[in-house]
């Protein structure tokens, strides 16, 4: 387990910050028409041109064979969960589109994702949209109080099972720093006791709640990467960076005066 101390963490709120910039090149860009390419190349400028690295772009696969991650940006829409290919496919209106960006800025990283409609969409991917994000604000806020993550996670579980969504179990948040991920891994539903830890002083998490409208079940596509629920129905998915200080926790990827999603 890697602690940052406070010169750290005021590190990587500059690279958060960055990421914050980020994300609303790519919001801006959220249109009935566009492709998931455009917004991508869109904001590979613009990190470039920030002097700072995509940190996704190169990241080998692991299944064998299947070629590192070709983009700046995770992009997935509808029933893709997380780790989709920015390509051709052009947004509708109705759609759902989850952006996940990760940077590196001056030697220390910053992941975050969003879920936004595209144009209006119906009451019961509103409510998913807005159970997850919620989800998200819980964990935050109960960083506060509890000692151990699963005594966090707990709580936010329970509104997504009483919303009558599922949580993804095979993918984890994570602890980050220099390296986009470090240890420990950051479950979102309830964790083993080999799985939970101590909230630490000085621990930064990137912290994603991935909640499904039907069951829990993912299966990757044939590409190694993206990631789809087994039904075929919409998944959501919020994440920031969030540092634990002695003044409580740090939202390290919301905006300058402390907007964004789940604040």
């Amino acid at each position: 387990m890697n602690i940052k101390n406070t010169e750290q963490i005021k590190r990587m709120r500059e690279a958060g910050l960055l990421l914050w910039e980020t994300h609303q090149i790519a919001k801006s860009f959220v249109n009935a028409g566009i492709s998931t390419k455009e917004i991508d190349a869109e904001v590979d400028a613009f990190i470039k041109q920030k002097n700072a690295i995509p940190l996704f772009k190169g990241v080998p696969c692991s299944v064998a064979g299947k070629p590192p991650f070709p983009a700046a940006t995770c992009i997935s829409v509808n029933e893709q969960v997380v780790h989709g290919i920015p390509s051709d496919r052009k947004l509708i209106t109705g759609d759902i589109i989850s952006i996940d960006i990760g940077v590196k800025y001056n030697g220390w990283s910053a992941d975050a994702a969003v879920t936004y409609p595209v144009g209006a969409t119906t009451e019961e991917i509103g409510k998913l949209l807005t159970v997850t994000e919620n989800c998200l604000k819980m964990d935050i806020e109960l960083l506060k109080t509890k000692s151990k993550w699963s005594k966090v996670v707990k709580h936010s579980s329970k509104l997504v099972h009483q919303a009558g969504f599922s949580i993804v179990e095979e993918l984890v948040g994570h602890a980050i720093g220099k390296e986009l991920w470090e240890h420990p891994q950051v479950p979102n539903h309830i964790p083993g006791p080999n799985d939970d830890f101590k909230i630490r002083i000085g621990m930064v998490l990137a912290i994603e709640p991935m909640v499904n409208m039907g069951g829990k079940d993912v299966v990757f596509k044939d590409d190694g990467w993206t990631c789809i629920t087994r039904d075929n129905l919409p998944s959501a998915h919020f994440e920031h960076t969030v540092a634990i200080t002695e003044n409580g926790p740090e939202v390290l990827t919301c905006g300058p005066n402390g907007e964004g999603w789940a604040m």
